[in-house]
């Protein structure tokens, strides 16, 4: 598990930023050293929790208005792709991110 904030920069965001831009490397990597076994990386954006949505507040109907599916991803996408990752044995070495369009605003 990971995040699609590759390379975003901003104060205190030094070690996250840094660690995150690296997975998609790390992993594909992964998958050449480990292989035959599957190493795949989901990297989730905003995701609705409870605890997400406090900290957001306000900001969770913009999100929601701005995002190209139009709602916030949830734990069930999130865990329907971890599905999909371990049931379907031609994937390894990717990265997919789940955020509901939120890269391409």
């Amino acid at each position: 598990m990971g995040g699609t904030g590759r390379g975003r920069a901003g104060l205190g965001l030094v070690l996250a930023g840094t660690l995150t831009a690296a997975l998609p490397t790390l992993i594909a990597n992964l998958a050449l050293e480990l292989t035959p076994i599957q190493v795949n990386l989901i990297a989730a954006g905003f995701v609705g929790t409870p605890l997400s949505a406090r900290l957001l507040r306000d900001g969770l109907e913009q999100l929601r208005a701005t995002l190209p599916i139009r709602r916030v991803v949830g734990p069930a996408d999130i865990a329907a792709l971890a599905i999909h990752l371990m049931t379907n044995t031609a994937l390894t070495g990717a990265t997919y991110d789940i955020d509901g369009g939120q890269q391409l605003i």
